[in-house]
């Protein structure tokens, strides 16, 4: 009983407070035949030792992931992460910080993620950015809300297929309730088709929102999807789930997005076995009022000199409670530390490096693949560290075959994408060695890697 600091003397004081006699009748409202009769069926409890010999049992059980060669991507990037980052967030200072209501005791917090809101201005194209969201699903989830309240009384949106599947899965659980129409642009050789974009665009359009890059790697023709909005009327979303890519292509402000959202986990966080991520978020100035979450502006203090506060924000704990964007909290300042040190620690031409050498390896993965026998690239035109290819066999006894020699080839399109389900998505980053790209060649032709 250690780590349960309530004595029975505590409890039931609590008991008396509000107003019951025992713990059953605090549970009274719970209906009988949903209660469980009998004791929990657990195990006689372990000291402290044991305990953690047990968990250290289970741990062995655990695949090491660096005993695989990985080509997994889809939306989760396996980028090298510099020890520093790591150093640096675990300093108690930013550690343990709580949101930063206070400014005269948050400068720091309050000016790293100015830093953070600066850096993704500048990789987008943006003239705003906010202070981050949960993850890039969400992220463009609210970009949706924000162009449905700019535009009034439009109400349909328009998603691109290429469009990651959690992100359009997302938007649809957003838009549930709120009369939104969702309609989805088909495909052409793996991008938006900007034909049938045109022939969807009507006056009740809000958004039209695309991936830069989309699921497949594959780089979208931002600039005519631009125009084709805005002769609509409506505002376009590019939603960015690699943005490594945005240090070698051109913006997406520069083509002429109205909104850019996207997920930051390729820069300094951690898979993690899928989470958390860090949704950024940035708008032209004429949506800066209706941005979600926090935004942290510069000012000077009495004496003239530069300080940092929250500004424009209509959240649900402060003021306007009925106007409030969103309920984004705290839980993403460390994750916007880690993006802003790892920003700063590239630079703008270590990031350039970065994103050529990826893009490079995915080149030479690609070419060797669509040489082979039974396989082929699956699409043309500009693309990232990701791209598609068709297999003649079937891609699920593909993928099993290969986990033998402890290669993660990529991932299956077919449960998605009806039309690719000989598809496999594989992605190439700076981590994987010619070595391995070699490997999972040798491998996929049929060879012993």
């Amino acid at each position: 009983m250690r780590y349960l600091p309530h004595t029975d003397v505590d409890v039931q004081q609590m008991l008396d407070q509000i107003g019951v006699s025992n713990i059953d009748e605090l549970f009274s409202g719970v209906p009988e035949d949903c209660r469980l009769k009998r004791p929990l069926d657990l195990p006689k409890a372990k000291s402290e030792s044991e305990t953690l010999n047990f968990l250290r049992g289970l741990a062995e059980q655990n695949t090491k992931t660096s005993d695989w060669d990985s080509f997994l991507g889809g939306g989760a990037y396996n980028h090298f992460i510099p020890s520093v980052v790591d150093q640096l967030v675990s300093r108690s200072e930013f550690y343990t910080a709580y949101t930063p209501y206070q400014p005269e005791i948050s400068q720091g917090t309050l000016q790293a993620i100015f830093e953070f809101q600066t850096l993704i201005c500048q990789l987008t194209g943006m003239d705003v950015a906010n202070a981050s969201m949960y993850d890039g699903a969400s992220a463009c989830a609210e970009a949706v809300l924000l162009t449905i309240r700019a535009a009034k009384k439009r109400n349909k949106v328009l998603l691109s297929q290429a469009l990651p599947p959690q992100y359009r899965e997302t938007v649809a659980t957003y838009c549930r309730y709120l009369e939104v129409n969702l309609i989805e642009v088909p495909l052409e050789n793996g991008v938006t088709d900007q034909a049938e974009l045109k022939a969807l665009l009507d006056d009740q359009v809000a958004a039209v929102v695309v991936g830069y890059p989309n699921y497949f790697g594959q780089m979208e023709d931002l600039a005519t999807i631009a125009d084709l909005t805005h002769a609509a009327g409506a505002r376009l979303v590019a939603a960015v789930a690699e943005p490594l890519a945005l240090a070698l292509y051109k913006s997406p402000g520069a083509l002429g997005a109205d909104v850019v959202v996207g997920e930051g986990q390729s820069f300094g966080i951690p898979l993690s076995y899928g989470g958390p991520g860090i949704g950024f978020f940035a708008v032209r100035k004429q949506d800066m009022r209706s941005l979600p979450g926090r935004l942290v502006g510069q000012a000077v203090d009495q004496d003239g000199k530069r300080g940092f506060v929250l500004t424009l924000a209509t959240r649900e704990q402060h003021i306007r409670r009925e106007k409030a964007t969103s309920n984004i909290c705290s839980n993403q300042g460390m994750n916007v530390l880690m993006v802003s040190i790892y920003l700063a620690l590239h630079g703008k031409q270590g990031l350039r490096q970065l994103a050529e050498v990826n893009y490079a390896k995915a080149a030479y993965a690609r070419e060797k693949i669509g040489q082979l026998d039974g396989f082929a690239v699956a699409f043309s035109g500009e693309y990232f560290n990701e791209f598609v290819i068709t297999c003649s066999e079937p891609v699920a006894a593909l993928k099993t075959r290969l986990e033998q020699q402890n290669i993660l080839a990529g991932i299956s399109l077919g449960r998605d994408y009806s039309a690719l389900k000989n598809g496999l998505l594989i992605c190439v980053t700076e981590q994987n060695s010619r070595k391995q790209i070699d490997r999972l060649v040798l491998a996929l032709a049929g060879g012993e890697a």
